[in-house]
């Protein structure tokens, strides 16, 4: 009886890995639940609107930056949230 007992858990280590690897297989692919976009989706096409006015020309540039540029001015382009508190006074 001890004999079988201890086949019993050699064969369930591997059995439960190939359980929990075709679990997690089909839990992050969800091939049986995803829909093909391409082919199940219309999509109907609009003319462009909008225009373009050219403002000058960058031919061989060697410089690494745009002038202008605010990158490194964080505060000026990330704006704060304006909120009201709650008054949890009750």
């Amino acid at each position: 009886m001890s004999d079988d007992s201890s086949l019993l858990l050699l064969l369930l280590g591997p059995a439960g890995g190939a359980g929990l690897y075709w679990m997690l297989y089909r839990y992050y692919r969800n091939t049986d639940k995803s829909h093909a976009f391409e082919h199940e989706t219309a999509i109907e096409a609009k003319p462009v609107t909008g225009s373009d006015q050219k403002i000058g020309e960058n031919n061989g540039t060697q410089e690494t930056r745009i002038d202008g540029d605010n990158v490194r001015e964080y505060r000026k382009r990330v704006q704060r949230l304006h909120y009201k508190k709650r008054d949890n006074s009750g």
